[in-house]
């Protein structure tokens, strides 16, 4: 996969094929909360370019015992990191957040959760539709990050998904039956097979990888140029 930064203009005309865009994250990443709201961001600006969005699991911490494990300790252990510089990383994040629309309150994340149940109803969400796969998603996000929930938890994903309109009784049947367990594995196998080991990353039309979570800005320009180049080709 290559990365892509360059911008260039949509033509007009002939209709675009959908771009696949293949978002890989994990709803424990505060960067995939600004990449998703980002990239919705930039494809708002770009509303000629029709996109065909699939969510794809990456676990942070797969490891992860069911009883967690505070938030600071887990930090400091994984990545050396100072009091001081995690406050910094705090402030940044809740700033980039607010910039795109959404917010990081202070001291929710308490602790950090294994989030491969999460996954599993995430997959069975995008059986159901791309929009509710969506959904659950940015709910799952603002469960854990905004109002300090455990994106683990078995009420927790049963609420949330009721939050959102779908079936609570079938997700806690796909819950309680550990369906959808070797499709999540496998996912997060190719994945990572293809290279992925940090996310959010955002793969479109399984060449061009987007790192990190970028502004609206390098979203829209990616985008821009992508489409670009496809309407070029299809002439």
């Amino acid at each position: 996969m290559n990365d892509t930064t360059a911008s260039a203009s949509v033509p007009t005309g002939q209709p675009l094929q959908p771009l696949r865009i293949d978002f890989v994250s994990d709803v424990a990443c505060p960067w995939c909360a600004v990449g998703l709201k980002s990239l919705e961001t930039a494809l708002a600006r770009v509303p000629d370019v029709k996109v065909d969005l699939h969510f794809q699991p990456f676990e942070l911490n797969p490891q992860m015992v069911p009883e967690g494990e505070d938030i600071e300790e887990h930090l400091s252990r994984k990545y050396r990191s100072t009091p001081e510089q995690r406050k910094d990383i705090r402030a940044h994040l809740k700033q980039r957040g607010a910039d795109v629309g959404f917010t990081f309150t202070e001291g929710a994340r308490s602790r950090v959760w294994n989030t491969f149940d999460a996954h599993r109803l995430l997959h069975w969400a995008g059986l159901q539709s791309a929009q509710a796969q969506r959904d659950l998603k940015l709910a799952l996000l603002t469960a854990y990050h905004t109002n300090g929930k455990n994106p683990g938890d078995r009420e927790t994903l049963l609420d949330t998904v009721r939050e959102i309109g779908l079936d609570a009784a079938e997700a806690a049947r796909v819950f309680d039956s550990g369906e959808f367990a070797d499709d999540v594995r496998e996912s997060e196998s190719l994945w990572q097979s293809r290279g992925i080991s940090s996310v959010p990353a955002v793969v479109i039309n399984e060449k061009y990888l987007i790192s990190g979570g970028q502004p609206p800005e390098a979203f829209e320009q990616a985008l821009r140029q992508i489409a670009s180049e496809q309407q070029a080709q299809a002439s």
